[in-house]
């Protein structure tokens, strides 16, 4: 049994005209636009088809006309589906609306449960006594009912006018023919607004793609404007191709351009010793002569006048060619 199924679920992808004559053969009814049963009550009797008895058809508005009277039945349709545990998320605030796309995929979904459930099958379901305690239903019922016959008369009056045109003579026979060929763009209408219904559902599916991929730029955007990494090189890339006025490839090679460019330099900048071996041994030398030198002048200043003329005494006792007389 299917509760959460994904947008690229083959139920996403049946047609407003299919739906239509779902729910009209299922409960009976006449209805020419999805958005017509955004109200709530018709998925809730959906609901009471698909499992019998589980809704409480008198808690269910079907005349409902305000938002605050869509939402008690969405509220009941809401209690049946936890019953159910069934965790499809309900969107109040966009089915009471009554926009064509959000009643359209909600109704796609409930066609993809009900047909889990059983097959699709519905046994010995009586819509029209179920809705007759529900408010407003009986109201439905006979709005439903006229139409219904109407279809039927209407299958059956071809029958009779062709037999009646049978008996006519040529010219009567050629002006009927004349009317027959015109009929087709009095009966345009409906076409036409299937069409514009149609239009409408795929401007409300592009506007929804636009607004959610730009909402992704936004964020982006956003965070290329923190303070901490907003003069990095990549990030500096990134604004050049969003704040790009045209659709040139070229924007994309001067971003990498940037990249490329900061690379190089960060590479030229860092430090390199040239001689990192022969510093150290510079620095010891310089520390040992400055310790001799200190050594040598401390000597000097804190021997007496006797020990220095002892100290060349010996040096010329020892023959040392340093000193002469």
């Amino acid at each position: 049994m299917a509760t959460n199924i994904g947008m690229m679920d083959s139920a996403y992808f049946v047609g407003r005209s299919e739906i239509l004559a779902w729910i009209n053969s299922t409960l009976q009814l006449n209805l020419s636009k999805v958005e017509e049963a955004c109200s709530g009550a018709v998925h809730c009797q959906l609901m009471d088809a698909a499992h019998p008895g589980i809704v409480p058809m008198h808690k269910v508005n079907f005349d409902a006309k305000n938002e605050y009277e869509m939402i008690q039945n969405y509220k009941v349709l809401q209690d049946v589906f936890n019953k159910m545990k069934i965790t499809k998320h309900i969107e109040v605030s966009k089915l009471v609306k009554g926009r064509p796309l959000d009643n359209l995929e909600f109704m796609q979904w409930m066609k993809r449960y009900c047909d889990s459930v059983n097959g699709g099958v519905l046994y010995s379901y009586n819509p029209l006594e179920r809705r007759e305690t529900s408010k407003g239903g009986k109201e439905v019922s006979k709005k439903s009912a006229p139409s219904q016959s109407n279809t039927k008369s209407s299958a059956t009056a071809p029958k009779t006018q062709t037999s009646h045109n049978a008996r006519r003579n040529d010219v009567n026979t050629g002006n009927q023919s004349g009317k027959a060929s015109s009929r087709p763009s009095s009966s345009g209408g409906p076409a036409y607004d299937e069409q514009i219904t149609e239009l409408k559902l795929s401007v409300d599916s592009l506007e929804k793609e636009r607004d959610f991929y730009f909402a992704k730029l936004r964020d982006i955007e956003i965070l290329c404007q923190c303070p901490e990494i907003e003069n990095l090189a990549a990030v500096e890339a990134i604004k050049r191709i969003l704040y790009a006025t045209d659709d040139s490839a070229s924007v994309v090679a001067e971003a990498q351009a940037m990249i490329s460019k900061h690379q190089n330099e960060a590479v030229l900048l860092s430090p390199i010793s040239e001689f990192p071996e022969d510093e150290p041994k510079l620095d010891t030398q310089k520390r040992k002569n400055i310790i001799n030198v200190d050594v040598d002048h401390a000597a000097n200043t804190t021997l007496s006048p006797r020990q220095k003329i002892s100290d060349v005494s010996d040096v010329h006792c020892s023959g040392s060619p340093l000193l002469t007389y």
